[in-house]
């Protein structure tokens, strides 16, 4: 899929979808594209997006899918700009065992912020 078909995809996107903190519909101008992915074989494809409201200010990171007439999107409200979406979208998964170590250490943490950052 071209970039132009992207860019399309965008502007029918912003048209329909809404902030979902406010009801304001999207500005596709608003909107970057983080990351596409096309498949060679047919027309499926995929584009993850960054877009801010421009009535609250709000941002949404949406993962969009599109395969043949059929479109899926999934948005989630976040504080990330679009370059710090850019940014995390390579870098390394945070593993169980880090989530582990962070629940042992939250379990015993006694609120003394002072200590831990020495």
């Amino acid at each position: 899929m071209r970039e132009t078909h992207f860019q399309k995809m965008i502007e029918l996107l912003a048209l329909v979808l809404h902030c979902p903190i406010c009801s304001a519909k999207y500005n596709a101008e608003n909107t970057n594209v983080i990351e596409t992915k096309a498949v060679d074989k047919g027309e499926e494809s995929s584009m993850l997006v960054h877009t801010d409201c421009e009535r609250c200010k709000s941002s949404v990171v949406f993962s969009i899918s599109m395969d043949g007439p059929e479109i899926f999107s999934v948005g989630m409200v976040t504080d990330l700009t679009s370059a710090d979406a850019a940014r995390f979208r390579d870098a390394n998964q945070i593993t169980v065992d880090e989530v582990m170590e962070f629940h042992d250490f939250l379990e015993n943490f006694d609120g003394n912020f002072e200590k831990v950052l020495r």
